[in-house]
């Protein structure tokens, strides 16, 4: 195979969703989730081409329609507990041109902008030694794995108490972040890569609520929220 200069969108959408049935085809300001994750992976200059993994023949149809590239999974890639991983390196090995850099577009994460996608690709390009690069979100406090408690027959105490003790307000606490809205990875690594998150992993910065991951209706709820107020801006899907 080829090994070419170029950048995947790789966008997963299983049909098997138990949170929320069919999931990726749940409307948001009037668009699916999947429509989403295409409009934001059109709008980035730096794909050269998407495709969209799916197990089921709506979501297939849908993507399709929105001009995208369907590869149709294999049933033993379709369970609850198959990882997006697996599935990109059973794709990996069919594909006739490995590219430069793939990039994970997740339909729930309907707020990442084209923009992020660009820094976390130029992050990973210009550190040589990095697999993976992903976007990062600042924990707010009250969410800070110091101040976390265990709930036990009916009693509750700190799961980290010794670390509190000498942290009990934000500015002693260190900063602790979590997972963004997009991971882009070298395609050449994958094969032998245990997690999408593989280290060394280089990351970018986004802010809440750009962050937002669309699991339950609640979410679905805070999003339709978000875009009604104006508080999240998407000039890509304009």
């Amino acid at each position: 195979m080829d090994t070419g200069e170029n950048i995947l969108a790789f966008i997963p959408a299983r049909g098997g969703s138990k949170s929320i049935p069919l999931k990726n085809l749940v409307r948001v300001g009037g668009r699916s989730l999947l429509e989403y994750a295409v409009r934001a992976a059109n709008a980035c200059p730096l794909i050269s081409h998407i495709v969209c993994s799916t197990d089921h023949e709506e979501i297939a149809s849908h993507a399709e329609n929105l001009g995208v590239a369907v590869d149709r999974r294999l049933a033993t890639l379709s369970g609850d507990e198959i990882n997006v991983l697996d599935v990109l390196k059973e794709y990996l090995t069919r594909t006739k041109i490995i590219p430069e850099i793939v990039v994970l577009f997740q339909p729930t994460s309907p707020f990442l902008r084209p923009a992020d996608v660009e820094r976390v690709v130029e992050v990973l390009r210009n550190h040589a030694t990095a697999i993976t690069a992903q976007t990062v979100t600042l924990v707010p406090h009250n969410y800070h794995a110091w101040n976390q408690r265990i709930f036990e027959n009916g009693m509750v105490k700190f799961a980290s108490k010794q670390e509190r003790l000498g942290a009990f307000n934000k500015q002693l606490k260190p900063k602790l972040y979590k997972f963004g809205n997009v991971v882009a990875v070298r395609a050449t690594a994958v094969p032998v890569m245990a997690e999408f998150f593989e280290e060394p992993s280089v990351g970018v910065e986004v802010e809440t609520p750009y962050d937002l991951d669309v699991d339950g209706p609640e979410d679905v709820e805070m999003a339709e929220a978000l875009l009604s107020s104006g508080l999240v801006h998407l000039p890509h899907l304009d």
